[in-house]
């Protein structure tokens, strides 16, 4: 038992001392190579850790060469735009002004969902507010809202507490989102209203937003 916990003690110091050396990023700023390697190193220690009979190099070593292929690996990409590119990718705008970029989205398999929901975290509630959406390429979204839209703290919570100005999308890739006419207050005959005034079908439509005002918002499917 004491040589468990002893055995463990050494592995957890050595682990902390190679994710410093790695770098101070929190795990949503990860790129794609560095989050692999924590997941490795992490399986990698496991082993020695639960298995007393395996030499505590056979976990030691491993972790030093990961650590060491992702330092050079980091220095790489400070070098070299185009190796940076071929390891972590290259931003994705999903969003130019007011408007899904559907085949990127598609490329990205980002629904309107998860798109309105990194919206939502950057305080932002309706698509038409947005000039450019960036997705990174550690998976998060970048947000330039549109000039007109800007506006002081106080008003943006003014406008987040009235709940007539909620937007929430109704129909999402041709389906319409039931559960969505709850948060704006309308119903299903208000949506076919609209598509009748409209002279569109749901089916046709990649995404339609709606508020309690009655204000909507069609973007059609791309062919």
């Amino acid at each position: 038992m004491l040589i468990s916990i002893i055995r463990t003690l050494i592995l957890y110091t050595f682990i902390i001392i190679a994710i410093r050396l790695m770098g101070k990023r929190q795990i949503s700023d990860m790129q794609p190579s560095e989050l692999v390697v924590t997941m490795v190193i992490s399986d990698i220690a496991s082993l020695p850790m639960q298995n007393t009979s395996q030499p505590l190099l056979s976990g030691i070593i491993p972790v030093t060469v990961l650590v060491a292929l992702e330092i050079t690996a980091s220095v790489l990409m400070m070098k070299s735009g185009l190796f940076r590119r071929i390891v972590c990718g290259s931003p994705v705008v999903v969003i130019e002004n007011g408007k899904p970029m559907q085949s990127e989205m598609r490329r990205l398999r980002l629904t309107v969902d998860d798109l309105c929901a990194q919206l939502r975290q950057q305080d932002v509630f309706s698509i038409e507010d947005v000039q450019y959406g960036i997705m990174e390429t550690n998976g998060t979204l970048s947000v330039l809202e549109k000039p007109q839209k800007t506006s002081s703290v106080a008003q943006a919570t003014d406008d987040k507490t009235d709940g007539g100005r909620l937007e929430a999308v109704v129909i999402s890739d041709g389906s319409l989102v039931k559960k969505a006419l709850l948060l704006c207050g309308k119903t299903e005959a208000d949506v076919e209203s609209i598509l009748k005034k409209e002279n569109k079908r749901a089916c046709d439509i990649f995404v339609m937003t709606l508020n309690a005002d009655g204000k909507y918002n069609i973007i059609e499917k791309e062919v």
